[in-house]
């Protein structure tokens, strides 16, 4: 291994603890939304008007091709949107771990001999 590949190769190691110390610091993880939703209505106390109830909180998930709705209180919508934000944040940490291993695999791994043109 030349200079620059060995250089190149520490740069990559580098990356790879960063992105799995990153890893290590995620906390829970949840798929899904939540939806915060508010009712309109009639108020009963003054007739002609409206009035709002809510905000009403909703996690919405699949589970086995089905969509699945809980309601949440505020509390458990401020957590459980942490843990939809982990989420993300972990599929894009794995999306940059998948190319970072190709780009080393392909640097350090003898590829096919091409033929040459006749």
């Amino acid at each position: 291994m030349n200079e620059k590949n060995l250089a190149e190769s520490r740069r990559q190691e580098v990356r790879r603890r960063r992105l799995a110390a990153r890893l290590a610091r995620l906390g829970p993880i949840l798929v899904g939304t939540i939806t915060a939703r508010t009712i309109e209505a009639d108020d009963p106390a003054h007739p002609g008007q409206k009035k709002t109830y809510g905000p009403y909180y909703q996690w919405t998930y699949k589970e086995a091709g089905k969509t699945i709705t809980r309601n949440l209180t505020a509390a458990q919508a401020t957590v459980y949107q942490r843990a939809i934000d982990n989420h993300r944040a972990l599929t894009e940490i794995v999306a940059e771990l998948r190319a970072l291993s190709l780009a080393v695999l392909e640097q350090t791994t003898p590829g096919v001999v091409k033929r040459s043109r006749r």
